[in-house]
């Protein structure tokens, strides 16, 4: 293995950290450990940040509400937050004076002893690198589950050694900050329109995805959906050794499902891992996630029982499909994860009841039309909200569906929703869009949906 810059004279350098949130703030305490001087900006004012001011070491100097100026030499590198665009000035000045721009991802792999198993595509991410990470757990290793699935590797890298293993979630906006991030392992679960307000092109979004594997070599993996043409045109552009998974094919060499067996035929050998009926989490997009997840372990040595006992066991996480409650016979599903189109037409699809689904919030740049057809299908009651209601209400009608209920906020949302709904249907949060109209992020979207649906027993 070739010897990573770990940037071991970090002692007295200096490095101005660009947003103050989850992800800089964890940067900022561990270059702090490690010497360095460290500037933590963010344009919001320090009232609008909220209690992770509380969190920032002591050492370090805040700028916040105002843009920092600075000149060649003031920094030795920058380390920016996922959710700040490349194009700001800040970071556009970094670039003209030639001081090295990082994120926090990379920085984390420059201080990694482990093998890294990174997964990416736009729907399934958090499922499949929390079932990964049980997979390793089962198979005997320590094992560090982080990255865009909310724990920032930054502070945990240095914890685990060359015998234990990282699975790390990662998004295209932590990609489109690498250098030498080099997995073991690398998934591309799916390609679909995501994002496209920042990365402006499909073209763009996929060629971020596709950094994931740009360092690899023939004796790393990359894992590629077969079903999938954006994820399958890259098996061409990738140096690893790629592995595929399909749901609706046979494969020659790859993990599918065969006689209703998840099957591996790989190098010369079968295993087959458990029937695929037998897979706990439900939904076609789910077993995809379980053949993705098996290629990737069973790529990285773990045994076909362990695997397949895992995939019989693992119930799925918070915020995908998450059953709530049953209240008066009508189910309450949480899918807050689902924050676009692509991701609630398959929550949509796992599901034969009648459904009452809640969906709106800030667009990504997506187009509703595919989400809107499904509606009709699958949908007896849409409740719309947040700032792209409209945009959702006018692909709905076009495919003539008009039983749409409009809701001001999201607690008025849920009620109306439970109001509407029958014994034997389900209520289904799931968007198709962001959160940050209202909410901080889908996570505190989808705990809130959880208590209004609890307080609603009252």
């Amino acid at each position: 293995m070739v010897q990573k810059d770990k940037l071991t004279a970090l002692k007295d350098k200096r490095a101005m950290v660009v947003g103050i949130a989850r992800s800089g703030v964890a940067v900022a305490k561990f270059l702090v450990g490690k010497g360095t001087h460290v500037v933590l900006t963010d344009n919001k004012p320090k009232e609008q940040l909220g209690a992770v001011i509380q969190e920032i070491p002591s050492e370090v100097t805040i700028i916040a509400g105002t843009t920092p100026q600075f000149d060649a030499g003031d920094y030795d590198f920058m380390v920016v937050s996922p959710g700040v665009p490349l194009t700001v000035p800040l970071i556009e000045r970094a670039f003209e004076l030639g001081i090295p721009v990082y994120g926090e991802l990379e920085l984390a792999y420059r201080f990694s002893d482990s093998p890294i198993v990174a997964i990416t595509g736009t729907n399934g991410k958090t499922t499949t690198t929390t079932l990964i990470g049980e997979i390793f757990k089962n198979s005997g290793k320590k094992v560090c589950v982080g990255g865009n699935i909310g724990l920032p590797l930054v502070l945990e890298v240095e914890k685990y050694g060359p015998n234990d293993v990282i699975v790390a979630e990662v998004s295209s906006f932590q990609l489109e900050t690498i250098d030498e991030f080099k997995p073991k392992v690398s998934l591309i679960l799916n390609i679909t329109p995501d994002h496209l307000d920042r990365h402006k092109t499909m073209e763009n979004y996929k060629l971020a995805k596709a950094r994931i594997f740009e360092n690899q070599n023939s004796t790393d993996f990359t894992v590629l959906n077969y079903d999938d043409p954006g994820a399958a045109e890259l098996t061409t552009k990738t140096p690893g050794t790629v592995i595929f998974f399909s749901r609706k094919h046979n494969l020659k060499e790859g993990i599918f499902v065969e006689d209703g067996q998840i099957t591996v035929k790989l190098d010369g050998k079968t295993d087959i891992i458990c029937p695929a009926g037998e897979v706990y989490i439900k939904g076609a997009h789910n077993l995809e996630n379980a053949l993705a997840a098996t290629a990737a372990a069973y790529a990285a040595g773990v045994a076909a029982d362990v695997i397949g006992e895992t995939l019989r066991t693992f119930r799925g996480v918070v915020h995908r499909l998450e059953p709530v409650a049953e209240i008066n016979g009508v189910e309450f599903i949480n899918d807050s994860k689902g924050t676009n189109p692509d991701a609630s037409i398959k929550a949509l699809e796992a599901y034969d009841k009648p459904i009452v689904l809640l969906a709106g919030g800030r667009n990504k740049g997506s187009d509703f039309t595919e989400f809107a057809r499904k509606v009709k299908e699958k949908v007896r009651c849409l409740v719309i909200l947040g700032e792209c209601r409209e945009e959702i209400r006018t692909a709905v009608l076009e495919t003539g569906f008009t039983n749409i209920l409009e809701a001001d906020t999201f607690d008025q949302a849920v009620t109306t929703a439970a109001t509407e709904a029958k014994p034997g249907e389900i209520v289904l949060l799931s968007p198709a869009c962001a959160s940050w109209d209202m909410f901080r992020d889908f996570e505190e979207r989808g705990e809130r949906f959880k208590e209004v649906v609890m307080n609603l027993r009252r």
